[in-house]
């Protein structure tokens, strides 16, 4: 079965320093190949030179498509394309972006898990909400080895602690000590290989770009009356998922907590519109209302006195809303 040779590693917020102290730690003689997924902008620059000053003896590349897959090197994702892992070699999937980010931690794990399965440890580091726990959950399905850093020891422990709720992890070790850490289990030799689960295999072929089909994805998700915010399609609930998951047919993927945070900044943006119409609404009527009694209309004018007030009053409730939702308790920034 040979060793566990393949090491994946996924962070989002937080995740650059327990980063550098793996990279740092880790031996010039690995037997294993490193993968990483940070949640970058689309044309992010200067994380390439920064992985790579903190990797010690190991090189670093940036991944290309069709690069081969070799022990003792570093291969960082490219912006704005999944990174994918076939048996021998890289490849590069522009499919849809998943929990809105692409490269997405999920695709590159999940990759892993269905062409090395017991060869791979997965390891997620810091970041908020729940990217990374459902490729994690892949791993461990397809008989990999799975490692998070301590939430206690995480700048943002979400995703972490995600994790931990969603599949059984192997090992919970702090930022400081997990370069030392995967050194040893990259030494130890892979388990037996179980079966591959369908929908993870599915799962990869979409983040590569192929096309979902309808049929397909209702073998693995149900549809429900909810809304993909990327493209307003009818979203699926992915079945027996954990975390909770949702895909739509053109492929958007979101596990709940993002979806939640997505309609939270689209009920926000309604509830500005509709003041802005209802504020304009009330200008109007109160222009009216001044033109009535300008032309000798007392009844008209005080109609339109009445309904200006009303509209006041919707917009003064509205108002209250859209400020109530701007300070939520303990709000934070998706990382």
């Amino acid at each position: 079965m040979g060793n566990r040779d393949i090491i994946v590693i996924g962070g989002s917020a937080g995740a650059t320093q327990p980063l550098k102290q793996i990279l740092g730690r880790l031996p010039a003689d690995l037997p294993a190949a490193v993968f990483i997924v940070l949640h970058i902008p689309a044309q992010g620059i200067g994380i390439l030179s920064t992985v790579a000053s903190s990797a010690g003896p190991l090189p670093v590349r940036q991944a290309e498509d069709g690069m081969k897959i070799e022990p003792g090197q570093i291969y960082l994702a490219a912006p704005d394309h999944h990174l994918l892992l076939s048996e021998d070699h890289l490849v590069l999937g522009r499919g849809p972006r998943e929990n809105m980010v692409r490269p997405a931690i999920d695709a590159l794990f999940r990759s892993a898990a269905i062409n090395h399965g017991p060869r791979v440890i997965g390891v997620l580091l810091s970041g908020l909400l729940s990217d990374g726990a459902a490729g994690l959950n892949a791993i461990k399905r397809c008989g990999g080895m799975t490692v998070v850093q301590d939430p206690t020891d995480a700048i943002a422990d979400e995703m972490p602690r995600s994790a931990l709720e969603a599949t059984t992890i192997d090992l919970c070790v702090a930022g400081a000590g997990m370069g030392d850490v995967l050194s040893d289990l990259a030494r130890e030799a892979a388990g037996a290989t179980p079966p591959i689960p369908p929908e993870i295999r599915l799962e990869v072929e979409i983040a590569a770009g192929d096309r979902i089909g309808s049929d397909n994805l209702a073998e693995v998700a149900d549809p429900v009356a909810l809304t993909c915010p990327a493209c307003g399609g009818v979203l699926s609930e992915m079945k027996d998922a954990r975390p909770m998951r949702f895909r739509c047919q053109v492929g958007h993927a979101f596990t709940a907590d993002i979806l939640a945070k997505e309609q939270e900044g689209r009920v926000d943006e309604a509830l500005r519109v509709a003041l802005r119409i209802i504020e304009e609404r009330a200008e109007l009527v109160h222009r009216m209302a001044t033109d009535g009694r300008r032309s000798g209309r007392p009844a008209v004018a005080q109609m339109y006195e009445s309904r200006a007030a009303e509209y006041r009053e919707y917009a003064d409730m509205i108002r209250r809303v859209v400020l109530k939702s701007l300070d939520p308790p303990a709000r934070k920034r998706e990382g």
